[in-house]
């Protein structure tokens, strides 16, 4: 008995420690495991599918923006009650490897989301988080989680200059920290001089067969010193056309009206897109 005793101490001081590094309300957690319960019921045929079928559960869900800028000292923010693209994103494909896991376990969960956003897996400050899309698309490819595969689609290279957040720095609270600027300023030094591929919004349509359920779309721009403004998934409806299942600024987390092609039309400053495939 003492030693059953003992280990239940052991276990809920490890449950503790992991948690302190979570940030999380009671709602999320019941949220996440009402989620758990409702995800296990899809059709799973191949991660394509699992990560659309996931990510129209969350339809009408609210959009909602800087959910991880509420701290000074960085944690992993778990949050189920309202996404921006890029947290919407995370958490669909933190869904979708648990349920290819066969876990269930809030922390499993939390696990893989930290994995999935932070540089190497490790939170280690607000500077090891994958600010630009561009860096999260490289990361987690060497993590294996996706493959980049826009520049065999037909890829244009191309080389920017990226340096937005360090040119906005009063956006930016955490930018304030004189460590953290220099962190993302050298990020952002071997960023610019790395070499990527992007769609032009022109040629879209023309690959638009070799889109995949499930693939990540994120949103090249012209904007200076920025590299994605947006990001969502690739969802092929019954007409054949490929949409975009995303946390819409509009307010929601939508399938587009209109296919991707005419969807990016409206899209100021949009030059093509990045293609990234779940594995």
């Amino acid at each position: 008995m003492r030693i059953i005793i003992i280990l239940f101490i052991f276990l809920s001081a490890t449950f503790s420690t992991t948690a302190q590094h979570f940030n999380y309300s009671d709602e999320d957690l019941q949220a996440f495991k009402k989620k758990v319960e409702q995800i296990k019921k899809l059709d799973q045929p191949n991660m394509g599918r699992t990560v659309v079928e996931i990510g129209k559960t969350f339809a009408g869900m609210p959009y909602v923006g800087k959910t991880l800028e509420i701290y000074e000292d960085e944690k992993l923010v778990i949050n189920l009650r309202g996404f921006d693209c890029t947290t919407y994103v995370e958490n669909v494909l933190a869904f979708s490897l648990l349920l290819k896991k066969e876990a269930d376990e809030f922390e499993a969960f939390g696990s893989i989301l930290k994995n999935i956003r932070y540089r190497d897996g490790d939170l280690e400050g607000y500077s090891s988080r994958l600010h630009y899309f561009s860096e999260w698309l490289i990361n987690n490819e060497v993590k294996g989680l996706v493959r980049n595969i826009t520049c065999e689609l037909g890829g244009v290279k191309f080389n920017k200059e990226i340096n937005f957040m360090t040119s906005h720095r009063k956006l930016y609270p955490s930018l304030q920290d004189n460590k953290s600027f220099e962190d993302v300023r050298i990020t952002e030094e071997r960023l610019s001089v790395s070499e990527f591929c992007y769609i032009p919004k022109s040629k879209i349509r023309d690959v638009e067969s070799s889109l995949a359920d499930g693939d990540i779309i994120a949103l090249a721009t012209s904007i200076e010193g920025l590299d994605v403004t947006h990001t969502g998934f690739a969802h092929r409806k019954a007409d054949g056309r490929i949409y975009l299942l995303h946390a819409s600024v509009s307010g929601q987390v939508e399938i587009s009206e209109k296919p991707l092609t005419k969807y990016l039309e409206g899209i100021k400053n949009n030059i093509g897109i990045l293609v990234a495939r779940p594995l």
